[in-house]
């Protein structure tokens, strides 16, 4: 088998111009890839157009040097970052204080832990926890014992204390 000197300078030709075409598509790739990666963590115009720049001129030296400095996170996931600690701030806000030592305490506890400051009173009727301002149940409907009641007459007043006179448990002091 004898060799042609200008089929290996041919095929030569070629292969050189394959793996030239390769590591020009190879090249560009990376400058579109490194643009497009920058443009998703940074806004800076500037910073996009040294990254693609780095890389266009150092190849792939440029792409490991652009890995090391890029940012760590994208845009995308900074905001994510920022929302998460914007809920936990807004949780921690708005878990309430304890009036006597200004302490976090928790919705459902009836006394401060901490100081034993009562927080909540309970309903007389569903035992459900209320408010200390509350006069009235939000749950049942029931007044507060001690409240006075707006919309009672005089006689509905008077009614309830013979019933409760008849009962033997009150006891009026006449003079």
């Amino acid at each position: 088998m004898t060799f042609d000197p200008v089929f290996l300078s041919s095929l030569t030709l070629v292969l050189t111009a394959f793996g030239g075409a390769f590591l020009a598509a190879l090249w560009i790739s990376l400058v579109v890839w490194t643009y497009r990666d920058i443009r998703a963590r940074a806004r800076d115009p500037l910073m996009r157009m040294l990254a693609a720049l780095l890389v266009a001129v150092l190849n792939l030296p440029g792409v490991l040097v652009y890995l090391i400095l890029r940012p760590p996170r994208t845009l995308e996931e900074e905001y994510q970052r920022t929302l998460e600690e914007e809920a936990l701030l807004q949780a921690l806000e708005d878990l309430p204080l304890c009036p006597g030592c200004e302490r976090r305490v928790k919705e459902d506890w009836q006394i401060c832990p901490n100081c034993h400051t009562k927080l909540k009173k309970t309903c007389h009727n569903c035992s459900k926890f209320m408010e200390l301002s509350w006069n009235l149940c939000p749950y049942c409907g029931t007044p507060a014992p001690g409240m006075r009641l707006e919309s009672t007459s005089m006689d509905d007043a008077l009614r309830g204390m013979k019933m409760n006179e008849e009962q033997g448990d009150v006891k009026i002091d006449n003079g």
